[in-house]
């Protein structure tokens, strides 16, 4: 081994002992707006004193024009490629949710440890740096909302049984039970968990959605059931989804909206970016000023990235390079539904 090897495996070695073990991470395509959603979010994490990076795992077809938006506001872009699901006949409740498999790249990630996945249409009010520290082996989300109209093609739905609220009108029992068959699984929204990188994991996901019909909630519905034995509830403050606030306003009774954690505007009409106030419930008080906070921290300058963090991530570019030379962070492609 000559000198220059020598001394790349040092600066590799202390790249490894330098590098974050723990990361945010979240999920861009396409050359649309959302890249606005995503800076929201960096200077969110900002705002509340987070101590770990920003991924940004995007996809090819996002341009270098916004990519670089992102890595000016501190962001560790990482390009990914996208997944597929196998082909078939499914109605997404979202004609855009087919691209969201490939949000199962994260788990590639193997540089880090631990990381808590946040869609780009979510905003962090207050520092959760502590979800990093809830048990291993599990996976931690926020249980959904059936009461929307996208779960139309549900049994939930249709008998208006909804999780957060079993208690209103509880699964039929006896003869309707063999119609509809058992209670539903507890089920989570994917729009914000923690989870740990793995290769194995990764396989596992890929080799599974092979098999794995679509169905309306496209990724959502498939990590839910392939993680619907170690899935663990956590707080809806974790993860608020907006429909929570007409449909549910009883489980907030416990805890102001300012108190609120983790906002997700994922309700039709509410990406404060593309905000009108014109779609159902969006001329709301309280929606009004989830996206007034959105915009106060999205039009701050105090909290644009100022480069003090760049030694981080060019610290771990060296474990990065590595790991790819080494055939560690490898693509398990998936039929494409094209």
């Amino acid at each position: 081994m000559g000198p220059n090897s020598s001394a790349l495996g040092k600066q590799q070695q202390a790249a490894a002992a330098m590098a974050p073990k723990r990361a945010y991470v979240t999920f861009l395509a396409g050359d649309g707006d959302y890249w606005k959603g995503v800076v929201g979010l960096a200077k969110g994490l900002r705002r509340v004193g987070a101590a770990y990076p920003l991924v940004v795992a995007v996809l090819p077809d996002v341009p270098e024009e916004h990519r670089r938006k992102l890595r000016d506001q501190g962001c560790v872009v990482r390009e990914i490629e996208p997944v597929y699901p196998p082909d078939s006949q499914t109605q997404f409740a979202m004609a855009y949710y087919v691209i969201n498999y490939s949000k199962l790249r994260i788990w590639e990630l193997v540089e880090y440890e631990r990381m808590v996945y946040l869609d780009a249409d979510i905003q962090v009010y207050s520092n959760i740096d502590h979800l990093f520290d809830l048990e291993k082996g599990k996976f931690h989300a926020v249980m959904d909302c059936f009461c929307e109209k996208t779960w139309s093609h549900t049994p939930q739905y249709k008998i208006g049984y909804c999780q957060q609220c079993p208690e209103r009108v509880a699964w039929p029992e006896q003869e309707q039970e063999q119609e509809l068959g058992p209670p539903p699984p507890l089920y989570f929204n994917a729009g914000m968990f923690v989870h740990e990188p793995s290769l194995r994991t990764a396989k596992d996901l890929l080799d599974a959605l092979v098999v794995t019909p679509p169905t309306p909630f496209a990724e959502q519905d498939f990590l839910n059931l392939f993680f619907r034995d170690v899935y663990s509830p956590i707080p809806p403050v974790y993860n608020l989804v907006l429909a929570m606030l007409w449909r549910h306003p009883d489980k907030l009774k416990v805890v102001r909206l300012d108190e609120v954690k983790v906002v997700h505007y994922c309700a039709a009409g509410s990406k404060p970016w593309r905000y009108t106030g014109k779609e159902p419930n969006m001329d709301r008080d309280d929606i009004k000023a989830l996206v007034a906070k959105w915009w106060h921290i999205f039009d701050d300058q105090t909290l644009d990235y100022n480069g003090g963090e760049a030694a981080a991530d060019q610290a771990s570019l060296p474990l990065r390079q590595a790991l790819a030379q080494a055939g560690a962070v490898k693509y398990f492609p998936a039929p494409s539904a094209a």
